[in-house]
């Protein structure tokens, strides 16, 4: 895994030198990405610059080296990622007269452009990657990015510069970078907890959404980027639902599951370092270990971490799971306040504002997991593909109970639910308790409040974006903003797929996948130098999973059969079957706790008046809230705190010094 980053300076005006020294600058805010090796190439004529930083993973030699020229010379590559079926690509390409002269996938991949062109040699490659390419030829820059989103890459025009790479620091490392934030971005943060592709935290910059390629005609002065989709998730849902498996294929599917996911296992074992994996003890991290296991003559190494608080601690589970299949175990017990310590490193590891507080433990996991191992297998992607959020379920019930009510009928039922305060709901809740059992909990007042927001609202898309939302109105909190569209607000206008199931998982993997579990991971890991890789999210699995009708997907209320079935040839179901438990922290206790005088800091009115960006009442009257104990309004004020804390972190100044350093040249 590596990190990527350059530019294109259309103004022409500075020496050669000086555009190596900026090009590494850029690159050196990305060293944790890779560590290993270095490098930059700067076309003299265009003035087009690539730099690299390299982790080493797959043919540790200096053949791997990067930025990289094709034999002919006419293209150069800077490249994060890996390209998992490089060796049949290699055999198929030397069929054709080409020549190698290292291991590497980079070189394979630049040899497949000069072979079947770019669209044709994305097409063949099965992999997670971000990439520049620079056509020496026709002056052309290309950025690609993986079909799913997992590698990042940033892009925009300031003045004459137009910037790209893997994070935003590398950007802001250009003497000309000066985008200031962009406030509707900020109100689709407030409202999703992260910033949904194609937008980011800037004016003018952008993220490459997945499947994508850009093309710039650097000939061209006036030309705009270009972006078009290599590879549709639209077309594939479309695609796989009109083949969908037959009732009574079960069996013929499970086969078909088994096998596949094997062989997605098996290519991303492929590594010249240490590899490992995470585990949880459920069924996605477990299949992706048993599989793994399967194909290792040796125990897989697997890691867990464990909280010392019961109710947050599923490394029980992971145990007995790596002591069924003869792993390599390693946990680390702590007490869920060792995730306080990362709370420093939030805004520097995401770069942009990011509020999944899951983030906490991840990037505990992936530091001790960084320790003993280069690479990491993870069971992500499961939920999306499989069906496995309880949401799902929820927001269907919620629907199909409502839903053939008019659209006055539901306000009229929403404003009724709501006239009781939560307070009072959770106190009727508590009398109802010998009756409902455990489904009555402290949360109950809350819970009926957001029942009563959904059923008001006026289709199933519109609920369900409600139910994925912090903020509901974001643009009345955050000061001068408008709310932009988003992929949310597109499917309801031009619905992509039907059914109530398919649309929630289209949706989730179009932007929740993206744009939050994998930035998560992949901030976390590479924030300690680890590539993780996700072998439910190669797109042959995909492809497979769309073409599973959503009652395979989803038996007696309980999600991922499929994977379930797969899972019980090789660990005994006693072991994982169990309701299913996010990667918790106890963030609404921690908020009136060890992390008050933090969070009370972060959201003093005169600061947040004196930024001026958010308005101070609706974040302080939630904060008192929050603190008296009448609501719990923990995953907004995160929202609110991870601006805040991202605000704090943004005291360097755009473009700081650029390191008088000996530059590594790519020779072309």
């Amino acid at each position: 895994m590596c990190g990527i980053a350059g530019f294109v300076d259309f103004a022409r005006r500075d020496s050669i030198e000086t555009l190596e020294r900026v090009g590494l600058a850029m690159a050196s805010t990305l060293r944790h990405r890779g560590p290993d090796d270095g490098g930059v190439w700067v076309d003299p004529y265009a003035r087009a610059v690539l730099a690299h930083r390299r982790l080493s993973i797959i043919d540790l030699s200096t053949a791997g080296h990067q930025p990289m020229a094709s034999p002919s010379g006419r293209w150069m590559l800077a490249y994060n990622g890996e390209i998992y079926n490089f060796r049949g690509l290699r055999a198929e390409l030397e069929s054709h007269g080409h020549r190698f002269r290292g291991r590497s996938d980079t070189e394979v991949l630049l040899a497949a452009v000069e072979q079947w062109g770019i669209k044709g040699a994305l097409e063949r490659c099965n992999g997670m990657f971000a990439l520049a390419l620079w056509d020496r030829r026709d002056q052309l820059l290309t950025l690609a990015r993986d079909r799913l989103g997992e590698k990042p890459l940033y892009y925009g025009q300031v003045g004459s510069v137009f910037l790209f790479g893997s994070e935003l620091k590398a950007l802001r490392a250009h003497p000309a970078f000066d985008a200031g934030i962009d406030r509707g971005s900020v109100a689709l943060f407030m409202r999703y907890g992260y910033i949904p592709t194609p937008r980011s935290i800037h004016e003018g910059i952008h993220k490459l959404g997945p499947g994508e390629t850009l093309v710039l005609d650097c000939a061209n002065r006036a030309a705009q980027p270009r972006v078009e989709a290599y590879w549709s998730l639209q077309e594939v849902a479309q695609r796989g639902l009109a083949t969908a498996f037959c009732a009574g294929a079960e069996h013929e599917l499970v086969d078909e599951l088994d096998t596949l996911l094997s062989d997605a296992v098996g290519l991303r074992m492929q590594a010249d370092t240490p590899l490992g994996a995470f585990l949880s003890g459920g069924v996605d991290s477990s299949t992706v270990v048993a599989l793994m296991q399967g194909q290792s003559a040796q125990p897989v190494r697997t890691f867990s971490i464990g909280f010392e608080e019961d109710v947050y601690d599923e490394a029980r589970f992971a145990r007995e799971v790596a002591r069924h299949l003869g792993t390599d175990h390693t946990e680390l017990y702590l007490p869920a306040t060792a995730a306080l310590e990362r709370l420093p490193d939030i805004a520097e590891t995401y770069d942009e504002p990011f509020a999944d507080p899951s983030q906490l433990p991840t990037m505990l996991l992936c530091a001790m997991t960084g320790e003993q191992v280069a690479v990491s297998l993870s069971g992500d992607a499961g939920d999306e593909l499989f069906a496995g959020y309880r949401r799902y379920a929820w927001a269907q019930r919620a629907w199909r109970s409502v839903g053939w009510l008019p659209s006055s009928g539901r306000r009229l039922l929403g404003r009724g639910l709501s006239r009781p305060t939560p307070e009072l709901w959770t106190a009727i809740g508590e009398w109802l308790r010998p009756l409902a059992g455990d489904s009555i909990d402290a949360r109950f007042g809350d819970r009926v409040g957001k029942l009563a927001e959904l059923i008001s609202l006026s289709d199933r898309d519109a609920m369900y974006r409600d139910l994925m939302s912090q903020w509901k109105d974001p643009a009345s909190l955050v000061l001068g903003a408008s709310e932009p569209p988003t992929r949310f607000t597109e499917i309801q206008k031009a619905p992509a797929v039907e059914g109530d199931l398919e649309r929630l998982l289209y949706l989730d993997t179009l932007t929740y996948l993206p744009d939050d579990i994998l930035v998560k991971v992949d901030r976390a890991s590479m924030a300690v130098s680890l590539e993780v890789r996700v072998p439910l999210l190669d797109h042959r699995v995909v492809e497979l999973a769309w073409r599973i009708p959503s009652s395979m997907k989803v038996r007696d209320g309980v999600g991922k059969w499929p994977l379930r079935q797969v899972l019980d040839r090789y660990v005994p179901q006693k072991l994982t079957n169990r309701p299913k438990k996010g990667f918790d922290i106890p963030l609404g206790e921690w908020l009136r706790g060890p992390l008050r005088e933090w969070a009370g800091s972060l959201l003093e009115e005169g600061r947040l008046r004196d930024e001026g960006l958010l308005a101070p009442a609706p974040v302080r009257e939630r904060w008192e809230q929050h603190l008296a104990g009448t609501r719990n309004w923990h995953y907004p004020l995160w929202n609110v705190l991870m601006l805040q804390a991202w605000l704090e972190g943004q005291s360097s100044p755009p473009g700081a010094a650029i390191e008088d350093a000996t530059v590594p040249r790519a020779t072309a």
